[in-house]
């Protein structure tokens, strides 16, 4: 399947794309929608905190004295003012803190993206724009960019639309080495020797790394924040629009949008991870 690329002002580049078909073009049964149940209801559990929590009867700070005398009084038997009958008092078997998180293979997390963007393949929701920068955020160009570019016959602003986009990776952070720890026994001082002498040249090495990452830590978080923190910042006040990273797109964003745009770096981004 081909596509036409369009770029921020919706019209046609004359170019196309092709959309791999191992992973846009599989076969859909009812194994592929179990598949893609699994997914998505695997994230939506991993999204609960699970920090609910009432009361039970031990917990309620209140007196332990018996309300009145057992027998005599032509009522029912009550003892602390804490039992689950009375307001205020215990709950019965109330919510308690609990973790929701469930695990799912990595092959069939794959397999339901997999599935999930053949839907929307098949569909025709998928548009295919060429990679762009903001400047600054602002809104109303995110604005013009959902009016104009199409699905067919239909402006992506007419329904959910999930922008994907591969922005530059930041340069990482190099870690410090740690000074190893100095042995109990007189046998191992050999070895630590040893082990100081190699801190010593890990630490030269961290040094060096550590001025090139300042060095160059400028330019790439610029680089980063015109690809995708900008355009973030552009669609977060539109309720029906949303941007995502090539890296963190998942099942359900693909299956809970009308529209899919897909940059031109996050087309082949996604397809060498998934293929």
């Amino acid at each position: 399947m081909k596509l036409p690329v369009y770029n921020i002002d919706g019209q046609s580049v004359g170019r196309e794309v092709e959309l791999p078909a191992s992973v846009f073009g599989l076969e859909l049964n009812e194994q592929s929608e179990h598949v893609v149940y699994l997914a998505v209801k695997q994230y939506l559990a991993n999204q609960r905190q699970g920090t609910h929590k009432a009361k039970q009867r031990n917990e309620i700070h209140g007196s332990t004295r018996k309300l009145h005398k057992q027998k005599g009084t032509g009522g029912s038997r009550k003892g602390s003012i804490k039992n689950p009958l009375y307001h205020g008092g215990g709950r019965v078997f109330g919510p308690q803190p609990r973790d929701y998180e469930q695990r799912l293979n990595k092959k069939v997390k794959r397999l339901a993206r997999k599935f999930a963007l053949t839907s929307k393949a098949q569909q025709g929701r998928i548009v295919i724009v060429e990679d762009f920068k903001m400047e600054a955020p602002k809104t109303k160009s995110y604005l013009q960019f959902l009016n104009s570019v199409k699905a067919g016959e239909t402006a992506i602003s007419t329904g959910k639309s999930v922008l994907v986009l591969n922005p530059a990776n930041a340069p990482v952070k190099p870690t410090a080495p740690r000074f190893p720890q100095p042995p109990r026994g007189a046998k191992k001082r050999a070895a630590f020797a040893d082990k100081v002498k190699a801190y010593i040249v890990a630490r030269q090495e961290y040094k060096t790394a550590f001025a090139a990452y300042e060095a160059n830590k400028t330019a790439a978080e610029l680089a980063v924040e015109q690809t995708y923190g900008n355009i973030h910042l552009s669609s977060r006040n539109i309720p029906n629009a949303k941007t995502a990273h090539a890296n963190l797109l998942n099942t359900y964003d693909i299956m809970n949008t009308k529209f899919l745009v897909l940059s031109e770096s996050a087309l082949q981004h996604l397809s060498e991870a998934l293929s």
